[in-house]
């Protein structure tokens, strides 16, 4: 027994040092991650653009594709996760906000959802009262409001309530971006390694670079495409990266019972989708998932959409909520 104390106890040291460097090292990887994605960008228009088919379709479409992985990067990796300490985000006046479908009343309240108010405990580590869904990030040392997970490399700062859209969008779009840029560039790679008819490299960028920019882009677009899925995936079971976790917990609890756990926040796969993306009547137009505008979600994370008759999760006994400590030792 003490032997495992002890190596729990190194292993929490460990942790915590590495949460220092990566906390730390954030902006670099963040610096790292905007070159990178300039360069593939540069690459892409200098090299590919030229030689696509129908120039005035395929050309804007392009833009299109980079503008939205841009100004989503751009919003995840500036735009606040949400936290129980900061004033309320209001949405903007500015060109780069969606506006709502409905303007007559506010987002978190629809007479077609069946809105509950969280519940709120008190936090053992800041002693700040939170909502259900928020979670404490030890690298933040802050209460994030509908917390998914911390992101030292990608974005250096938590994904929450207010940025997670963002963070999937981003995501997708470096997945179509990768795409694009492996289906359509193949013929330039063979260019690059010597094996076509061509002869002449008629490119700014080098031959060495475009290929060694094609592969990361394959290796890319399989890794972020495997994690877009995922987080796609527990979308539509209405879950986020530690709900995902502790439903598993909740799932044994209530199997031993003889019980079955019910998530109270899964209203279905695409109705999910819906509230994640936060489109439809109640929320913003479809074009919000083409066009790369700001897009409020559809609560303010003090109340959270149900099935009816839901006022919690089935199968979870009042008191049996894992807490911020008891899913840190279990990840």
């Amino acid at each position: 027994m003490i032997c495992s104390r002890t190596v729990f106890r190194c292993f929490k040291a460990l942790e915590r040092l590495g949460d220092r460097i990566t906390g730390a090292a954030g902006p670099y990887f963040v610096g790292l991650a905007v070159l990178l994605i300039s360069t593939g960008a540069i690459c892409f228009f200098d090299v590919i653009m030229p030689s696509l088919s129908y120039p005035l379709i395929t050309g804007p479409i392009c833009i299109l594709i980079a503008l939205n992985l841009f100004l989503h990067y751009y919003y995840v990796c500036t735009i606040p996760p949400g936290f129980v300490d900061a004033p309320m985000q209001l949405a903007g006046t500015s060109r780069l906000w969606a506006q709502p479908l409905n303007k007559t009343r506010p987002l978190t309240w629809s007479s077609n959802l069946n809105i509950t108010r969280a519940n709120i405990t008190v936090c053992r580590k800041c002693a700040q009262r939170k909502p259900e869904r928020t979670h404490h990030c030890r690298i933040c040392n802050q209460c994030v409001l509908k917390y998914d997970h911390h992101c030292p490399v990608r974005i250096n700062q938590c994904v929450g309530l207010h940025n997670e859209r963002h963070f999937v969008m981003f995501m997708a779009y470096l997945c179509l971006s990768s795409l694009c840029f492996v289906s359509l560039g193949y013929e330039q790679l063979f260019l690059a390694l010597g094996v076509s008819y061509r002869v002449v490299w008629p490119y700014h960028v080098p031959p060495l670079a475009y290929m060694l920019l094609y592969i990361l882009s394959a290796v890319i677009g399989l890794a972020v495409g495997i994690m877009c899925s995922y987080h796609l995936w527990m979308i539509m079971q209405g879950e986020t990266s530690v709900e995902s976790q502790d439903h598993e917990h909740y799932r044994r609890v209530a199997s031993e019972r003889g019980e079955t756990f019910v998530n109270s926040y899964d209203l279905g796969k695409l109705q999910n989708l819906r509230l994640f993306f936060n489109i439809g009547p109640t929320g913003y137009s479809h074009w919000t998932l083409f066009v790369p505008l700001r897009v409020q979600p559809y609560t303010d994370g003090n109340a959270w959409a149900r099935p009816a008759g839901y006022e919690r999760h089935r199968g979870v006994r009042e008191g049996e909520e894992l807490t911020d400590d008891e899913e840190t030792s279990e990840t």
